[in-house]
Order: C-alpha cells, then sequence, then structure tokens
C-alpha cells in the first residue's frame, strides 16, 4: 500500500453497532458540511461538531478528511444502480420478449438521473476534489464496465437496434449518460430534469436505430 493509499485509508472499521452508528454519523455530517461550506472549508472540526463526536473520535475512524471524501465517493459508487437497471432487463423475462428499446433507454437514463440527485453540490465536489488511490481507481473502471458489457448484450439482442457497431456503440452510450448527468447535475446552473431526460433518451435511441 501506498503512502497516498494509507492517507485514504479509514483507520477503523466499526465491530459493534454503536460503532458504526458513530460512522454513520460522522459520513453523513461530512456530506452536509462539504455541501455547505466546500471541500476547503469543511474542515473535521466541522464535521466532528456536526456530527456530535470529539475530533478524537472522528480520527479513530478517518485520519483526514481526503479519508472521509474518499468513503462518500465509494459508497456514491457502490450504490450506482444503472448497472442494476441493464442487468434486470438482460436477465428478466424481456430477454424472450424485450420491451422497446426507448423503453429500456428511458429507464437506464433517468435511474442514472436519479442516483445524482441526492446532493448535486456534493457530486461536483467528490468530481472534483475526491482522492484518487488505486482502490478507488479500479472500482470505477469494474463499474463501468458491467454496465458496458450488459448494455452490450443488450444490444445485440435488441431487435430494434440497427448501429453496426455494437461494442463501440454500448461504450458510447454508457459513457454519454453518466458524463453529461455527471457534469449538468454537477454544474452550478440548474437543468429541467424531464428536458434533460428526454433529449439524452432521443439523442441515444436514434443512434441505435440508425
Amino acid at each position: 500500500m501506498t503512502s497516498d493509499q494509507r492517507r485514504i485509508q479509514p483507520r477503523k472499521q466499526p465491530r459493534q453497532v454503536r460503532a458504526e452508528l458513530t460512522r454513520q454519523r460522522i459520513l453523513t455530517a461530512a456530506a452536509h458540511i462539504f455541501a455547505e461550506y466546500g471541500y476547503a472549508a469543511g474542515t473535521t472540526n466541522r464535521i466532528a461538531e456536526r456530527a456530535h463526536v470529539s475530533i478524537g473520535s472522528l480520527y479513530q475512524y478517518y485520519p483526514n478528511k481526503d479519508a472521509i471524501l474518499a468513503e462518500l465517493l465509494t459508497r456514491h459508487l457502490d450504490g450506482d444502480r444503472g448497472t442494476a437497471t441493464l442487468r434486470r432487463y438482460k436477465e428478466g423475462r424481456y430477454k424472450e420478449s424485450p420491451e422497446p428499446l426507448e423503453t429500456i433507454i428511458r429507464d437506464f437514463v433517468r435511474t442514472v438521473i436519479d442516483n445524482h440527485l441526492d446532493d448535486p453540490q456534493l457530486l461536483r465536489i467528490m468530481i472534483e476534489q475526491a482522492p484518487r488511490s488505486g482502490e478507488i481507481l479500479e472500482r470505477v473502471t469494474r463499474v463501468k464496465w458491467e454496465m458496458i458489457d450488459d448494455l452490450l448484450d443488450l444490444l445485440n439482442a435488441h431487435p430494434e437496434v440497427r448501429v453496426q457497431d455494437k461494442d463501440t456503440a454500448a461504450r458510447l452510450v454508457t459513457s454519454t449518460v453518466e458524463l453529461t448527468v455527471h457534469q449538468l447535475i454537477a454544474a452550478p446552473d440548474s437543468i429541467d430534469l424531464t428536458r434533460l431526460e428526454n433529449e439524452l433518451v432521443a439523442m441515444i435511441t436514434g443512434y441505435l436505430r440508425a
């Protein structure tokens, strides 16, 4: 483990319910503090005060705020429901009698949007400032490729798909949806989510049917 990896590793893994609740309070408080004050001003003292724990107790769990932000990013990745949505269509009853292509893409787009609505300001901080350890980068890559593989299986099986290079199409669609939603929802200027969903769905289905 490198020094950078050690810097963002949690110090203590809770084994009791009370300890786990304390860690949850720290993470919840940190999410609010980072969103409210920004990362630079979101100090561990402010996080501890919001979580109603001593600064010493906070440091028992996390060595610094980089480790806390890294944990929030990890949980965000683990909670990504876009892959689960694609897998449900791939493995479910729709495999023999597929839903319309637009329905599948809309469900996927809507799921990705919903996955990023909890706190756009915190999302922007995680995108721009979260530490990127080898472990986190590996997890990002794994989630991305699971999504691509599931979408590729759907494209290969769906009768409405006309695009020739389905492998490249699967990569383009997942990257387009993820990056567009990340950037537009995390941007300081708000965007109408219904319009965002409709335009993404129209763009992607039109491309896949071409």
